[in-house]
């Protein structure tokens, strides 16, 4: 019984796995389709033919004999959205059908991001080949990842000239293995002690590789203005694309500014610096408690005052997870307060000073979820012409960005407030992303191209995720395919996993200052 159990259970593995590749490479027509293509152009009403994963045609096309048809009823057909600074990498070999992911229509998530990645990375993606997920996965090289490994526990320095040629060696290694390029997380430790002439370095490397820089910048508050100019400079120095993660004026002092910031990167765009962004849709945050103390001086009450008054205040920092005293999860610095009979700065610096010296001083997690962004600028940076959407999320995230950020975009910010267009939001989202991350097979609809797509209904799609229940699966999107196979559909996951490992392009040339408008 047990052989013929075990029999049956190889031939049903193996008939689905013939099943998933006869769908892959059998034609199929998208039929009453409203394309929308990722370019920003308007909407077509054409059909679409995939086969053997790719895009064959797209226009007004007649079903092929036996060809499955696909009957769109109407809806709109996009390319798959790319996510550009994603963390749904933990825990995608565990759960390879990825729902937060697909849900949302994203099918290419691009890890390694705010200065952390895989190390070695190419034995991470070895098992992205050996164990593909539902979704196509790329990554960057870490900063914080390199300095990690070669500074140790002495890391709250500038590096040497050998330490820094050390992390070269890393990152050469990581390049050679396919990564897009360098992401710096310059407000996360141990990479807010390095000199910026150490990330120049390691900037010019990447770019040497044809490779990108991604940075999680120094401040995101406080000293916005200077990390700002450290990013531009890092493109001035090296004539490489340069992103800002995440773009956001955390700080209440400045809410309203985006325009007058959105200036400053016009003019370093009109020199010729090809500096970019990516936005997710929240007013709030998720991060760490440390990240609050820029000089990392978490005894300084005037410091503590100052973020619970401009940046955000007691009720709007929700711990997230609290591993020295996990039953403080879910509330907030004043809430905390209160059961301690203390006051919020004595609390948040109590906080911090637990978690560092939890276990023994090996310290212990803990993580935040702060308000502090406007709508207003959110708005405004949404509809800059260089930012792309990006969801900043993991799979059970405390966030409800994890799994709902793209339909989120699509709801409030195309559907209720009018911010974009479908067109101009389905761009951000796809055609727009894979120019700014330098993926040339994906995100637009068009002859050639991967068949990563998405059926969505405008007129229901809607993000679910809240503060209390991050998890909730967005609607409206009706169906995803990736590389040709269906990943989502009706609601839940597909049994296929056709996702691919996405590496630099091979043909990816040498970013160089050798032009004078440079």
């Amino acid at each position: 019984m047990s052989r013929t159990l075990i029999a049956s259970s190889v031939l049903m593995v193996l008939a689905a796995t013939a099943s998933f590749a006869q769908d892959a490479n059998q034609s199929t027509l998208i039929a009453n389709a409203r394309v929308i293509d990722g370019t920003g152009t308007p909407a077509q009403n054409v059909s679409v033919r995939i086969a053997g994963g790719k895009i064959t045609a797209v226009g007004k096309l007649q079903p092929l004999a036996k060809e499955t048809v696909v009957d769109a009823k109407g809806l709109v057909l996009a390319p798959g959205f790319i996510d550009s600074h994603s963390h749904h990498d933990g825990g995608i070999f565990e759960r390879r059908d990825a729902p937060e992911v697909v849900s949302q229509g994203i099918t290419t998530i691009i890890v390694g991001q705010d200065g952390g990645s895989r190390i070695p990375l190419g034995e991470f993606f070895s098992k992205v080949q050996k164990t593909p997920a539902s979704v196509n996965v790329a990554s960057y090289v870490g900063h914080n990842t390199l300095r990690d490994e070669v500074m140790g526990k002495d890391y709250k320095r500038a590096a040497t000239a050998a330490e820094v040629q050390k992390m070269v060696g890393l990152l050469e290694r990581d390049l050679n293995a396919g990564a897009l390029g360098l992401s710096t997380g310059l407000e996360y430790e141990p990479s807010v002690y390095s000199d910026p002439s150490e990330v120049i370095t390691l900037a010019k490397t990447s770019a040497r590789f044809g490779g990108r820089y991604i940075s999680h910048i120094r401040s995101e508050d406080v000293k916005l203005d200077a990390a700002i100019e450290e990013l531009v400079n890092i493109g001035t120095q090296t004539c490489m694309p340069v992103q800002i993660s995440h773009f956001k004026l955390a700080i209440r002092n400045r809410w309203g500014d985006a325009p007058a910031v959105l200036k400053k990167l016009d003019a370093a765009r009109a020199r010729g610096i090809d500096v970019t962004a990516d936005v997710y849709p929240y007013e709030y945050w998720q991060s760490t408690l440390t990240i609050l103390f820029p000089d990392r001086n978490y005894k300084n009450r005037a410091q503590a005052e100052d973020v619970l008054k401009n940046v955000a205040a007691p009720e709007d920092l929700i711990l997230s997870d609290f591993e020295p005293e996990p039953a403080l999860v879910g509330k907030h610095i004043g809430e905390v307060a209160a059961l301690r009979k203390t006051d919020p700065s004595t609390t948040l610096m109590a906080l911090i000073d637990e978690a560092i010296t939890f276990n023994g001083g090996k310290g212990g997690r803990e993580t935040v979820i702060g308000k502090s962004m406007s709508e207003q600028d959110i708005a405004a940076l949404l509809k800059w012409p260089q930012t792309n959407i990006s969801s900043d999320g993991g799979m059970g995230d405390a966030h409800p960005r994890g799994a709902g950020a793209f339909p989120r975009v699509l709801r409030q910010h195309v559907r209720e407030n009018k911010t974009l267009t479908l067109e101009q939001a389905i761009h951000k989202m796809s055609g727009l992303t894979a120019q700014h991350v330098g993926i040339k097979d994906r995100g637009t609809i068009r002859a050639g191209a991967a068949a990563d797509l998405v059926l969505l209904n405008p007129d229901t799609v809607a993000d679910r995720a809240t503060l209390k229940d991050p998890s909730q699966l967005s609607v409206g999107i009706e169906r995803v395919w990736v590389n040709g196979q269906t990943v989502w559909q009706g609601g839940k996951t597909a049994a296929a996993r056709p996702g691919i490992l996405i590496k630099r392009a091979a043909d990816a040339k040498p970013f160089t200052c050798s032009k004078a408008s440079r």
